[in-house]
This record gives C-alpha cells, sequence and structure tokens, in this order.
C-alpha cells in the first residue's frame, strides 16, 4: 500500500496531519507493508526567502481581523498541536518561500530519508523558529538529518529537483487537491486536512481491505466533514 503525503514545510496543520498519521499507522496491523511518500506543495510560491516581524499582527493584517482574534487563532493552533506531543512556538515562526526546502525532500528520497527530512523542516519552522528560507538554514537542517554535504550544496546551487516539485504541484491540481495536508491512499481514497489518527485507520483499513485496482481519488467524508489544513496560505481552523 502506497499513501502520498502532499504538505507544506509552513503549514501548522501539516505537522498535526503527519503526527496523526503516524499515530495511525502505529495501529495499523499492516504499517510494515504501507510505503509513504513526501509530495511538493507551496502555499505562497511568491512568499519572500524570509518573512519577519510579529506573526500575529501578520495574520490580523492578512486576513482582516483584530489582534486579539488573531491571537486566538494561533492559541487554537498550538492547542491542537499541543494535543499530539508538539510544542508550537509560533510567536517565533520566521515563514518564507518553500521551493527549496521542497527540492531538499526530494534529494532525502534518494537515500531513503525523505521522512526524517519532513520532520526536521516542520520542526524547524513550528518549534525551533528557524528561517525556514534561508538556505543556509536549509542546508544545516538538511546536514543535520545526514544528507552528504556535496549533494545539499549541489542541490542549493542548482535547480536540481525543481522539475520534481513543480510535477508534484502539476499533479496536486489534476487531483483536485487545492489545500494540505492532503493524504492519498493507493490512488483510491483521499483524506483531506488533519483529521486524527481514527479516520486514518478507517481509510487505511478500508484501502486495504478492497481491490488495489486504480480508481478516481475519492475524499474521505464530506468537504465539511475535512480536517483542518491550509490552503493558498490560509489556515482554517
Amino acid at each position: 500500500m502506497k499513501v502520498e503525503i502532499w504538505s507544506d514545510v509552513v503549514c501548522p496543520f501539516c505537522y498535526i496531519g503527519k503526527r496523526q498519521f503516524e499515530d495511525a499507522l502505529g495501529r495499523f496491523e499492516h504499517a510494515d507493508e504501507v510505503e509513504v511518500e513526501w509530495r511538493s506543495f507551496e502555499l505562497d510560491p511568491d512568499a519572500p526567502r524570509v518573512r519577519t516581524g510579529d506573526q500575529v499582527d501578520h495574520l490580523a493584517t492578512k486576513y482582516g481581523m483584530s489582534r486579539a482574534d488573531a491571537q486566538a487563532a494561533q492559541d487554537r493552533v498550538k492547542e491542537a498541536a499541543s494535543e499530539v506531543g508538539l510544542r508550537f512556538e509560533l510567536e517565533h515562526v520566521q515563514a518564507g518561500n518553500t521551493f527549496d526546502a521542497h527540492r531538499l525532500v526530494h534529494l532525502a528520497a534518494e537515500t531513503d530519508q525523505q521522512d526524517a527530512m519532513a520532520e526536521a523542516l516542520l520542526a524547524a519552522c513550528f518549534t525551533e523558529g528557524r528561517a525556514i528560507g534561508d538556505p543556509a538554514v536549509l542546508a544545516a537542517v538538511a546536514a543535520e538529518v545526514g544528507l552528504a554535504t556535496e549533494e545539499i550544496d549541489r542541490v542549493l546551487s542548482s535547480d536540481a529537483h525543481a522539475d520534481a516539485v513543480r510535477r508534484d504541484e502539476l499533479e496536486a491540481r489534476s487531483l483536485g487537491i487545492s489545500g494540505v495536508p492532503f493524504f492519498v491512499v493507493d490512488r483510491t481514497y483521499g483524506v483531506s486536512g488533519a483529521q486524527g489518527a481514527d479516520a486514518f485507520v478507517g481509510v487505511l483499513e478500508r484501502a486495504w481491505s478492497e481491490s488495489s485496482s486504480e480508481r478516481e481519488v475519492v475524499v474521505a467524508g464530506a468537504r465539511d466533514e475535512s480536517g483542518p489544513a491550509c490552503d493558498d496560505g490560509a489556515c482554517s481552523r
């Protein structure tokens, strides 16, 4: 069974959804036969390399809400993260362009370190407050994961894996994916958003029990039942 996860490293619910999926996988009887592949999705392709400033003010300005409402929204995200064992330091987040981060995730796939790379990038953004679009930061994170320094430098100094990122995003559009996280199970079922471990367990078990013949992706749950997700830079809470 193959699970493809479209996500972005500046999407808080992608990190939360990752933990929920991992919880589900730990409860799934056939977990050792599940292949997981991380796919690229840029929420804000036009973002600068590093976006600094007060995160609450940025949120309030972007969505036309009061600072108090923006802070409350941040607090809800932090609470959701805490429920799955994550500590979010949202006041220190330095978001930015994620194209190079996605290219490094593709590099990591060559040595079966893709999941570790995705984890490290999400932690760097939401827990460690590192500038996720800064090439020096990206190089350091990749080295900490264990990627070869010469390969990291080669990717960051060229357009290596750029086509792979764009193919992922084109495929996301062809599948009707407009927000992340989005989990595609055996090209049969899709789980939109961070729906919780129980939802993931149900989809995994259902997909396992049915034919693996390829057909149109069916999203688990109606649109209004999808879990929290990020769409075009906005995160539903």
